[in-house]
């Protein structure tokens, strides 16, 4: 099975661009090129359902990020000056008329 290259990368800043999270904006925690997805920090947080345990004898009820998929998302950058996201340059070739 060939590898899959994906736009983004553990560690960059990402910002969701369509789905229920449209606008959120977080750092790549995780990449799962089998699925094409992304796990997204403090982005779809899900609630999971803990058996008992010796840490949790009563069972828990966690919160944790849900995957998203890679279309879904785009690499924004951070500028010092100010934290608002900005879209980032993409190289695109002219057609010769």
């Amino acid at each position: 099975m060939a590898s899959t290259r994906f736009h983004v990368k553990k560690g960059d800043n990402v910002q969701v661009i369509t789905g229920n999270h449209k606008g959120s904006i977080g750092k790549v925690l995780a990449l799962f090129p089998a699925k094409q997805q992304v796990l997204i920090e403090g982005v779809r947080m899900i609630k999971k359902h803990t058996k008992k345990s010796q840490d949790n004898p009563q069972g828990a009820i966690i919160q944790r990020e849900g995957p998203i998929h890679v279309s879904n998302v785009k690499r924004v950058e951070e500028t010092e000056a100010t934290s608002k996201a900005t879209k980032t340059k993409s190289k695109s070739k002219k057609k010769a008329s």
